[in-house]
């Protein structure tokens, strides 16, 4: 059994309540106007919600795994670009450092990640490199004590914000002697010589969050800045993205919750031949299939969370991971075109959430690992010998 202890539950309330007091009244206004909401992204810091996996020693709560997906459920239920940005926050900015990072790099950055006060960004993805990340052509090299940089990083989420102070970012940094790449990580403050987050990307959804392309020009970190192990870097990154995949399927259970419920009002209200749309089959069977993704993208995606927290070994998680991911993604896209349906006209309309919620869907398929990833990823666990 996967059911939310009464301790989640009351969190997810005050989560909830956060999330519609400071957040969804302005959400459609910042999505309207491209506008990355710092203000609000602190007060999230001080609720605690950057902290929560955290150790108490930095400022944490030291909980489980199980509390992040509920709180980055309950944010993306009102707005998918404040869901991503605490998704990204933790699993890509904080967790890489908490998991590989010297106990002086720890101290050196996570007080201020924690605390939601700085924001951290993952340099994985690269023009010629996305779902094929081992072909990373970004490269480091040893120079006097210092790591020199050249290359460049895209679609990296909180990557330039006023208050990002650090990016973790792959690089090649020699040839292992299989003659296959040595991939390393490598923490770049984000005020180094060289390196640029250059301007935000205009994109199709998630307007409120930031995403830029990265371009590192020379750019000379200290040695000591190696995340972990040399050459450990792409089995870092894969471990990362694990985690990574059931936060963003968090992220699309909140929004299917919010095309049921929206479409459950919207059905119950709207009146056309005399009565409410929710009484003609065409209208009522599509929202009850939204109830059907919803409640197994919860489950799906809880338990992949349990096992994190109950310590699965990392093939069973990561096929959970890889499934709850799959499965809720798509789904969240198929809400969104079902709750717009519902709607009918009013539902290309700006002046309502489903459109954004529509715009914002799509790329849920894409990051952290595209379905066909997934669907890979899915078939080797079972044995299969697929490419």
């Amino acid at each position: 059994m996967f059911e939310l202890s009464a301790e989640h539950q009351e969190f997810r309330r005050s989560v909830r309540d956060f999330a519609e007091a400071e957040i969804a009244p302005h959400a459609a206004e910042w999505d309207r106007k491209h506008y990355f909401p710092v203000e609000v992204v602190q007060k999230m810091g001080r609720l605690g919600l950057f902290g929560l996996t955290a150790p108490e020693e930095y400022g944490g709560a030291g909980g489980d795994f199980t509390s992040l997906c509920v709180a980055i459920e309950e944010i993306s239920r009102v707005d998918q670009s404040m869901g991503i940005t605490l998704e990204a926050a933790v699993g890509l900015g904080i967790n890489p450092i908490l998991t590989y990072g010297t106990d002086e790099q720890k101290a050196t950055w996570l007080p201020d990640l924690v605390a939601g006060r700085k924001l951290a960004g993952f340099g994985l993805t690269e023009p010629e490199s996305g779902s094929d990340a081992g072909a990373t052509r970004t490269r480091a090299v040893l120079d006097n004590g210092e790591w020199v940089i050249d290359g460049s990083k895209q679609f990296i989420t909180n990557s330039g914000s006023s208050i990002t102070s650090v990016v973790t970012v792959t690089a090649r940094t020699g040839e292992r002697a299989d003659g296959k790449p040595e991939i390393s990580t490598i923490i770049v403050p984000t005020g180094t010589p060289g390196f640029v987050a250059e301007a935000a990307y205009d994109k199709l959804g998630w307007h409120a969050s930031d995403t830029h392309p990265l371009s590192l020009t020379g750019c000379r970190v200290p040695e000591a800045n190696l995340l972990g192990q040399r050459g450990k870097g792409f089995g870092q990154f894969l471990a990362t993205l694990d985690d990574g995949r059931v936060a963003i399927a968090a992220v699309a259970l909140g929004c299917i919750r919010a095309c049921l419920e929206m479409s459950v009002q919207y059905a119950g209200e709207r009146q056309t031949f005399g009565g409410p749309i929710g009484r003609k089959q065409g209208v009522a069977f599509q929202i009850s299939d939204l109830k059907v993704m919803a409640d197994a993208a919860e489950l799906l995606v809880y338990k992949a969370a349990a096992l994190k927290d109950a310590g699965a070994s990392v093939a069973d998680f990561k096929q959970a991971a890889a499934v709850a991911k799959l499965y809720a993604t798509e789904a969240a896209v198929s809400a969104t075109r079902i709750a717009t349906q519902v709607f009918g006209g009013y539902g290309f309309m700006e002046e309502y959430p489903v459109t954004r919620f529509y715009r914002d869907a799509k790329i849920l398929e894409i990051g952290e690992g595209t379905s066909e990833v997934q669907r890979m990823l899915i078939a080797r666990g079972l044995g299969l010998p697929v490419e």
